[in-house]
């Protein structure tokens, strides 16, 4: 299998964006100074579609590749993604049950829990989080899971699809699904799809630009050699200005769908120098899902500190602002290190028990 240049620091700023969508809500919701004056702290959505695009980049193509040497194994597939993504996934899922439903009675902070527990377990439990959050609202620590949801959701169907159908066949498969979904989805029929955020042609398209790169389909990209710059700079756009934003879903998806795959594989196949190697970005990147896990059990921590403790109630809101910034990533990195050192690596390591 051909190595792809390291795409840590990308997922680590994705994971930046979304950290900084949450922090001015919760401090809004608390009543607390807060700052979200630039386009950036509006993009949380958009850099949750980007992992999205990036993650179906990834596992698309290592399937096909696995199809293209006869060694891809449902098993195995399923058993990768169990130990990389289940471990955390429950001890959020866990922890986020006991902190509403023990932790703040406990603390005597209101926070109604509209929903009953087992409904709320069965949810989580058989990864339907979009659905749960969406129907309940139960609080930000559960509310996160929505997108892991998805993309396991999006696991279940990928590997036997792919597994059934020739490999040759996989490219046109993808390109009609992801387009035909996409029509079904922002069409009046199936309003679900919108409420519960079944993302899946974000996906699909990530797997659209992988396959169109190993049937040499984007050759033309690479014998331009402004195209990594012009396409950079329209991704830069997207999430620093509000330049390429319409608020008409459907074109504003489709603005992502034209722009974010390409950038991948850009930064993947013609980065003519655009990626990132200090080692800790790269860290950062390595640790971005227990980073994207604990951002809200650390903003709830810090914001708790705030509300309780007089000589930060008294701050000025410019320095407020910034420390309520600066120790939320401080806290969540240093959660997500030690979750990935001493938890996450464990389970981490059995998964080269099942690679073909």
């Amino acid at each position: 299998m051909s190595r792809l240049p390291n795409l840590d620091p990308l997922r680590f700023f994705l994971a930046s964006i979304v950290i900084l969508f949450h922090v001015p809500k919760l401090c809004r919701n608390q009543s607390l100074p807060y700052y979200d004056g630039l386009p950036i702290f509006h993009r949380g959505m958009e850099a949750v579609f980007m992992f999205f695009i990036l993650s179906g980049f990834l596992i698309i193509r290592i399937i096909y590749l696995e199809k293209k040497r006869s060694t891809f194994s449902i098993k195995r597939f399923y058993t990768r993604r169990m130990l990389r993504i289940f471990p955390l996934y429950y001890f959020v899922v866990i922890f986020g049950f006991l902190f509403y439903f023990v932790l703040l009675p406990a603390l005597n902070i209101p926070f109604e829990n509209n929903y009953h527990l087992i409904d709320g377990i069965l949810l989580s439990v058989f990864f339907l989080p979009n659905v749960f959050a969406e129907l309940y609202r139960p609080g930000g620590i559960l509310e996160i899971l929505w997108s892991i949801g998805i993309e396991e959701q999006f696991y279940l169907v990928i590997a036997p699809l792919l597994f059934f159908i020739k490999r040759k066949q996989i490219l046109v498969t993808l390109l009609l699904l992801s387009i035909i979904y996409f029509l079904i989805f922002h069409s009046m029929i199936f309003d679900y799809l919108k409420e519960f955020h079944f993302y899946f042609y974000f996906l699909f398209s990530g797997g659209v630009v992988a396959l169109l790169e190993e049937h040499k389909k984007l050759e033309v990209l690479k014998s331009i050699k402004l195209a990594p710059l012009v396409i950079t700079t329209l991704t830069f756009l997207y999430f620093f200005t509000d330049m390429l934003i319409t608020n008409i879903l459907w074109l504003d998806h489709l603005i992502i769908l034209s722009i974010f795959p390409v950038f991948i594989h850009t930064i993947s196949f013609n980065n003519r120098k655009l990626t990132i190697t200090n080692k800790t970005f790269n860290y950062l990147g390595t640790i971005s899902y227990g980073i994207y896990m604990f951002h809200v059990i650390a903003l709830n921590f810090v914001v708790f500190l705030f509300l309780k403790l007089d000589f930060l109630k008294n701050l000025q809101s410019e320095l407020a602002i910034l420390i309520i910034f600066s120790l939320t990533f401080a806290v969540t990195i240093a959660m997500a290190h030690l979750s990935y050192k001493y938890f996450e690596s464990y389970f981490l390591r059995l998964k080269h028990k099942f690679r073909s």
